[in-house]
């Protein structure tokens, strides 16, 4: 007899993906972990690639052969309109990995992760911010989170280039003074904002390092620096603007988890987080905020037992592998 994969948990995201496969009773059978999923740049089917590749070493990871695959539980990257996740999970059916599959945006990994039901609110604040709500009717909320197209601002993009952009308007004295002008470009050993602009814009310094600056924001702001404190303030503001409208939405608004995850909320600035959690008590008393520890593909894992009807000692082993 072969090995019977209940559920194939997936969380790709744009720089790794992480795939887990769960027995019938809950027991993580194999994890792997492959490179990341990102179809707007090479290609729906060549990011399926990337995802072959990390079921593969899953799957060659069995204690036997593989007997039956059942649900496929895909929580990805770049998924983030409902339009995007159906043409996925269309893409996905065709490689015929499993009897069914369900494709969620990657933020309802970390939501799920975090609750013991399907319940609640997740604002994710990484590169970029998102933020989703669901509750155990199937209902949800979410936002597109493209960008300012889509009314977004935040992460540790969005900080960056407002730290970027206060500072060199300190600089050359169209704004008002601020630390940032010495801080960023100190950082990375430059004298000057002129010449961190210089940098960026030729290439001497990649674009990419620019997250680099998150973290002086905020020491910047702990410093008591104003113009960094209100770029702080300004996201708390955003976190709980999203959560609360999401909250409102699903009608969570009496009492419910609210999560915080990504690196930059992970990271648990105290200006920043202790700042959410005072702003959101006024628009929701009761909601309850953490920070996420569980890895997302836990919540992958999880959604795929809420579409196969698990009974409960199912989840609470599954759980208990990731204490």
């Amino acid at each position: 007899m072969g090995v019977n994969v209940s559920v194939v948990a997936v969380d790709a995201g744009n720089s790794k993906t992480d795939v887990a496969l769960i027995g019938e009773d809950g027991t993580v059978l194999s994890t792997a972990r492959g490179g990341g999923f990102q179809p707007p740049l090479v290609g729906v089917e060549a990011a399926l690639d990337v995802l072959a590749g990390a079921l593969d070493e899953a799957f060659a990871a069995l204690p036997g052969p593989v007997g039956s695959v059942g649900h496929i539980s895909a929580c990805l990257a770049n998924a983030d309109l409902p339009v995007e996740e159906a043409e996925l999970a269309e893409a996905l059916e065709t490689r015929g990995w499993g009897a069914s599959v369900q494709v969620r945006n990657d933020t309802f990994a970390i939501l799920r992760a975090g609750v013991d039901e399907p319940r609640g609110v997740a604002v994710v604040c990484g590169a970029g911010i998102n933020c989703v709500g669901m509750v155990p009717d199937g209902r949800t909320a979410r936002f597109p989170a493209i960008g300012r197209i889509s009314g977004d601002w935040g992460g540790g993009a969005g900080l960056a280039e407002e730290a970027l952009w206060f500072a060199a308007r300190a600089e050359d004295g169209r704004g008002k003074p601020t630390e940032l002008a010495r801080a960023l470009p100190g950082h990375f050993g430059l004298d000057s904002m002129y010449a961190l602009i210089e940098a960026l814009h030729r290439g001497t310094i990649p674009l990419t390092r620019r997250h680099e600056l998150t973290p002086v924001l905020f020491a910047t702001a702990v410093a008591g620096d104003p113009v960094a404190a209100a770029l702080v303030e300004r996201l708390a503001q955003e976190v709980v603007a999203m959560a609360s409208v999401a909250l409102t939405r699903l009608g969570l608004l009496e009492e419910a988890p609210v999560l915080l995850g990504g690196s930059v909320l992970a990271a648990r600035h105290p200006q920043l987080n202790d700042r959410i959690t005072e702003l959101l008590a006024a628009r929701a008393p009761k909601a309850v905020v953490r920070v996420v520890s569980e890895p997302p593909v836990l919540g992958a894992a999880l959604l795929g037992l809420d579409v196969t009807g698990a009974a409960p000692e199912v989840y609470r082993r599954l759980r208990a592998q990731y204490a």
